[in-house]
């Protein structure tokens, strides 16, 4: 049984970060699970999110990534209410702004921060952030970035204004593992409004590796000098299966190994939803490296294109730099290549683009030529669907698991047509609630090249084994029975012990005693 609150007020409690990629999102979504499995209605929410990593509601809206994941740890469906605003990067300057999450118009930062922000922006933040208020016991509110950020501070709607919509105490979060966490702390601190201190309840400093007792003076001396206590020290925590949404976590590199299949995937400078590669990293047989090159990209057994948010741009940016050719003399040799959503789009025959849609300049544009497709961006309009589909496509990449249902979804623009000598690699069944007929992607005729607009076509198990074990046919290695679960197994395993560690971390009481809440230890 749910448990509520004393009264019928709802509690909420923000998580902002000293920096990006401190750990603000795997904090919330650790508070999600610890009041849910406490027995609270919980919700996250995030005005406004900068993320490549996007996920589809049930509704067909797409959210930042994180959020859906926050969401996934309170037991509960993501809406567009808990993210109402995400921004996906185009190229430096420009961004594509999603409204409730649906595509509204790209915009320049300078446009955003003058005309967007305090005006529709805002007005959305408040409608959503009411309508989870008014469904939900404990709403959990992530910021953005930094709230320190002086340049765009009376414009900023994702942080210290998110806080004062609702009151929200606040805790600061820093990652000591890049070191500089004291100067941190008290610098984004004393670069705060007076009314806006006086919402900061307390710090929480994440990732530490060491011994707690050489740190101790140090949290003393911050609390005296600041007034602010430390919550807690949250350890390093090593191999948590969780999506991240910042492209920081592409730059691990692995290391190979003769026993081990090497998956390449090409870094695309406007690489999304790399989320999608996630559960491939998870099997054991296999290593997973991004390039950006050719000598980074050596002779792997399998090579990903990605999805883009700019496919015209990164198209060009493969080709400029020879990745483009090496790919391509690379199938000559028999290495498969999969596209999925951009990355299909790039190795067909070519891009029509007669409006500037997609790229920034109108025009036709030639592809990697690997499949008889031809893409064709006709208008703004984007294709947000969850979906239903079958396995089909007539290839050694999909053999073993032909006939076999998967579970994904679509987010792309533009549309592509199949011609001579290509098959469909999907069958589609269902859309959001839709029963349907349709097909998606391609197939060659030599069932070595690829192309999808379907993400998640591995965070379950059917074409992920189906691509080990082919490969592993091909290399003449033994196929092996260990394998990963499927994506929201590991999702669930790892919350769990991220929620375990955090709440032994930090002071719960006190925590509780900010949102005005009994103890939930008991």
């Amino acid at each position: 049984m749910k448990r509520k609150t004393e009264s019928r007020k709802s509690r909420v409690l923000m998580v902002q970060g000293t920096s990006s990629y401190c750990g603000k999102s795997l904090l919330v979504a650790a508070f999600c699970k610890i009041f849910a499995d406490s027995g609270y209605r919980v919700a996250p929410f995030k005005a406004q999110n900068m993320s490549l990593n996007s996920f589809v509601t049930e509704n067909g809206e797409e959210i930042a990534r994180a959020q859906a994941l926050q969401a996934f740890a309170a037991g509960i469906e993501p809406t567009s209410d808990m993210n109402p605003i995400l921004l996906k990067p185009k190229g430096d300057t420009t961004s594509q702004v999603i409204l409730y999450g649906k595509p509204y118009k790209d915009m320049s930062s300078k446009d955003y921060y003058s005309d967007f922000a305090l005006n529709e922006g805002l007005k959305s933040v408040k409608d959503s952030l009411k309508r989870l208020m008014s469904r939900f016991d404990i709403v959990f509110i992530e910021g953005a970035g930094s709230p320190a950020e002086i340049n765009i501070y009376d414009r900023d709607i994702v942080n210290m204004r998110a806080a004062e919509l609702t009151n929200a105490p606040v805790l600061l979060i820093s990652d000591i593992d890049r070191g500089g966490v004291f100067a941190s702390l008290v610098g984004t601190l004393n670069l705060l409004r007076p009314e806006h201190q006086e919402l900061v309840k307390g710090f929480v400093i994440n990732k530490f590796r060491g011994q707690l007792g050489i740190l101790e003076p140090g949290l003393a001396q911050l609390k005296d000098l600041t007034g602010k206590p430390v919550l807690g020290v949250v350890p390093f925590i090593q191999d948590l299966m969780l999506p991240d949404e910042d492209s920081m976590s592409l730059e691990k590199v692995a290391q190979l190994e003769e026993s081990k299949l090497v998956i390449a995937i090409v870094r695309l400078p406007r690489i999304s939803n790399f989320t999608d590669f996630d559960p491939l990293e998870s099997e054991p047989s296999v290593i997973v490296r991004y390039v950006r090159s050719m000598d980074e990209l050596g002779m792997p057994d399998a090579i990903i294109i990605p999805g883009t948010k700019n496919t015209i741009q990164d198209l060009i940016w493969l080709k400029d730099n020879g990745l483009a050719d090496e790919i391509i003399r690379l199938t000559k040799k028999g290495i498969p290549v999969l596209g999925i959503c951009g990355g299909y789009q790039m190795i067909g025959k070519g891009i029509l683009d007669k409006k500037g849609i997609e790229g920034d300049t109108p025009g036709e544009f030639k592809g990697l030529g690997l499949l008889n497709v031809l893409t064709e961006f006709s208008k703004y309009d984007k294709m947000t669907e969850r979906v239903v589909a079958q396995v089909i496509g007539d290839s050694p990449m999909l053999r073993s698991g032909r006939g076999m249902t998967i579970i994904g979804y679509e987010i792309h623009m533009g549309e592509t047509s199949l011609g001579k000598d290509v098959g469909p690699a999907f069958r589609v069944i269902r859309r959001g609630s839709k029963e349907v007929d349709d097909y998606d992607g391609a197939v060659d005729g030599s069932g070595s090249i690829l192309g999808t607009y379907i993400h998640g076509i591995f965070d379950e198990l059917p074409v992920r084994r189906c691509l080990i074990e082919y490969l592993m046919e091909k290399r003449g290695m033994k196929p092996t029975e260990e394998s990963a679960r499927d994506a929201r197994s590991e999702w669930e395993k790892s919350l769990k012990q991220l929620a375990k560690i955090v709440k032994t971390s930090l002071d719960m009481d006190k925590v509780c005693e900010i949102m005005d809440l009994p103890s939930i230890k008991s």
